[in-house]
């Protein structure tokens, strides 16, 4: 097999591991920046290992209409077009499809979509697919699904995780990489209990060598991503790695971890830190507020990242407020550090057996500073 999981300490259903492949080793639970076009925005490969990053993701959707898989090839594969040594996850470009694409018609044998690029149209079939991410050469690859927005009916949901096996058996048998790249399953269903645990008992029926849970972080409350959590896991391999896509508050990762799962990944750190929203132990502050004008102190005093060891406040706001670059890659690299962190934080409470301390610990932090950011967002000067 491309990757072995091992499991080193639980507690309750936490638990922490290694994630074993060709590129590396990565210590489990992690969180995985999301580089959509072959990068992490604003961060450079070696950045990223300074923090300790031991896995990205990059997205098959928007590296196969640009720039194509065949300067990929040509590079010798995305971690050398990319100069990223470590391993690489890639979504199997579905959820980009159906959330990007306005125009798209689904049919068993596949979608065809319009590219949000250009507007030029193209056909995406799971074989296609398993196909192009196998010229990628990630370490782990996903396949094809069928993705419906929240909320969504239960009979749009049924046919969309029927369909999402149905896919997943045909990824498997085009799969010809298996050595080197680890195909994982993709278990949909919505927020309908019987319908996630239907996907769940076929997908598994099939020996995946890992299970990602997707249909998730899309608008639902935490409390309903939690239940579906609930459900889905305890179905699950214990020898196998779960990976739940789309997670990077900090919050839904505790929560995640909690019920043992050893995967995330989400545009979030990024995405924020570039309108000037970064990650604190106590929830966000944002950087806009008039009010940090003339703060010089730094982000977080307790942090130990380069941005908050060198850089105050002020100087943040007044580079994001005058459009230079620098302000907005110190911001990511604050945020991606965080997380990275963070999750360093779980895995030591989960080897020491205090995870329900730490969670506790951080409730009480984080829902005082989430009533501060509303304040703090509210009286932002955008």
């Amino acid at each position: 097999m491309a990757i072995k999981w091992e499991m080193i300490s639980n507690e309750g259903a936490a638990r922490t591991g290694r994630l074993l492949t060709r590129r590396g080793a990565v210590e489990t639970p992690a969180f995985m920046p999301v580089g959509t076009q072959a990068t992490i925005k604003a961060m450079t490969p070696e950045e990223l290992q300074e923090i300790g990053v031991d896995i990205v993701l990059s997205n098959t959707y928007h590296l196969y209409l640009r720039p194509g898989t065949e300067i990929i090839a040509r590079a010798g594969g995305l971690h050398k077009f990319m100069n990223w040594p470590l391993p690489i996850l890639t979504d199997s470009g579905g959820f980009q499809v159906f959330s990007l694409s306005s125009l798209r018609k689904v049919t068993e044998e596949g979608v065809t979509f319009r590219s949000h690029i250009d507007g030029s149209t193209h056909f995406f079939s799971p074989e296609i697919s398993i196909k192009t991410q196998e010229v990628l050469g990630s370490d782990i690859i996903m396949p094809l699904d069928h993705v419906v927005a929240y909320p969504a009916t239960y009979e749009e949901t049924r046919e969309a995780m029927e369909r999402t096996v149905r896919w997943a058996r045909r990824s498997r048998e085009e799969h010809s990489t298996a050595d080197k790249q680890a195909l994982f399953a993709i278990i949909q269903g919505g927020i309908y209990k019987d319908l996630r645990e239907e996907c769940c008992r076929a997908l598994v029926a099939m020996e995946f060598p890992g299970y990602a849970i997707g249909g998730l972080s899309v608008g639902e409350p935490l409390g309903t991503m939690c239940t579906m959590l609930d459900v889905v896991i305890p179905l699950l391999p214990q020898d196998r790695p779960r990976y739940l896509m789309g997670v990077g508050s900090a919050d839904a990762l505790l929560e995640g971890v909690r019920r043992g799962v050893d995967l995330f990944d989400c545009v979030l750190p990024t995405r924020v830190a570039r309108n000037g929203r970064v990650m604190l132990a106590h929830g966000y502050l944002n950087l806009r507020n008039a009010k940090y004008a003339d703060d010089l102190r730094p982000l977080d005093p307790n942090c130990k990242c380069y941005v908050c060891r060198h850089y105050s406040r002020a100087y943040l706001r007044h580079l994001l407020k005058a459009g230079e670059i620098l302000g907005i890659r110190l911001t990511t690299y604050h945020n991606l550090f965080y997380l990275i962190n963070f999750m360093k934080e779980i895995r030591q409470a989960i080897r020491q057996k205090r995870l329900d301390q730490f969670a506790e610990e951080f409730w009480l932090c984080f829902e005082r500073g989430s009533r501060e950011y509303a304040e703090d967002a509210r009286d932002a000067d955008i």
